[in-house]
């Protein structure tokens, strides 16, 4: 992971500010190969359900006679998908926990492959209306968590108790999240919960939009979601680590550069026996979601493309030629 995170500082430096979000000119433009045809299944993350799609969309239109479901309830799901055979692709917007790769493990014999397909700022929303100019993870954790391990000194339940005046000041907060299948929910508990409980009285929604459409229509609402989801009704709040620290925006060049503190890969897990050769369906759609045109499809979903450094490791991983 260090490696990666050096790997996007370095392609952040590279780029002027108002190229954060293009595709790497070194990754390749996809070129198709013949003989490719048979279904596909995705099973996981919500997150990545866009992105997923646009891959599948674009994979086929070289492809036709593919058949490509996407079904995205959660990261969990992904998983047992692919203990199960059920499923070829597994998209998680987290790391498999220690359990899950255990048990592919016992059952296989190896251990899944991890492919970083793109970067996602966890974004924290609230509606468009509210002036807050920024929260530290510790009032985050304040504001969602029963449990306070950030260590901020009191429980955070009106807007008022941020410094927020007006219609504001007496309003209470209303919470929106996702719920425990959700990749989305366990990283933000682990990173912005400090690995506390959740307060009870956090919405939980069946989905990304779901979250935004809440904190949307809800003045005084706040929620987290993946920046892929963001729309005009809602503001991405600023981050900040700690009170001594400066809020960073959720831009694209703070993503890359590691500044923003909520900033992650969306991962495709997929099963490979080391040392063996992918069936050449399986071969051919990673080979598109590191191409050129796969990246594209990542700015399209609203998230951050991978630069070819990461692209050749992903690659490498599995033994395709670039």
């Amino acid at each position: 992971m260090r490696w990666f995170i050096l790997a996007l500082m370095v392609f952040a430096v590279s780029l002027p500010a108002s190229a954060q979000v293009r595709v790497d000119p070194k990754l390749p433009s996809y070129q198709p190969v013949q003989g490719i045809s048979g279904n596909l299944k995705s099973i996981g993350s919500d997150t990545m359900n866009n992105e997923m799609a646009l891959w599948a969309e674009g994979f086929q239109k070289f492809y036709p006679n593919v058949q490509i479901e996407i079904e995205g309830k959660g990261s969990s799901t992904a998983p047992p998908a692919l203990i199960a055979g059920t499923a070829q692709f597994g998209p998680m917007s987290r790391p498999m926990k220690e359990l899950e790769i255990d048990a592919f493990e016992k059952r296989f014999g190896y251990k899944p492959i991890a492919l970083s397909t793109s970067i996602d700022m966890l974004a924290v929303y609230v509606h468009k209306d509210n002036p807050i100019r920024g929260l530290t993870l510790p009032q985050i954790d304040a504001i969602f968590s029963k449990t306070r391990r950030g260590g901020y000194r009191r429980n955070i339940r009106l807007w008022g108790q941020l410094g927020l005046r007006g219609a504001f000041t007496r309003a209470p907060i209303s919470l929106y999240g996702r719920n425990s299948a959700s990749g989305t929910y366990g990283y933000f508990k682990k990173h912005a919960l400090f690995g506390g409980d959740y307060k009870d009285e956090v919405k939980e929604q069946p989905g990304s939009s779901s979250v935004v459409q809440g904190c949307a229509s809800d003045r005084f609402g706040i929620g987290y979601s993946g920046i892929g989801y963001k729309t005009a009704d809602v503001r991405a709040v600023p981050l900040a680590v700690d009170s001594d620290s400066d809020f960073v925006a959720a831009t694209p060049e703070n993503a890359y550069s590691g500044d923003y503190p909520l900033s992650r890969f969306l991962f495709l897990y997929i099963n490979y026996k080391p040392g063996s050769a992918l069936d050449p369906l399986r071969r051919e759609f990673i080979r598109y979601v590191f191409s050129k045109q796969g990246q594209q499809d990542v700015v399209k979903a609203g998230y951050y493309p991978v630069p070819a450094s990461i692209a050749a490791e992903a690659l490498q991983a599995v033994h395709i030629d670039h």
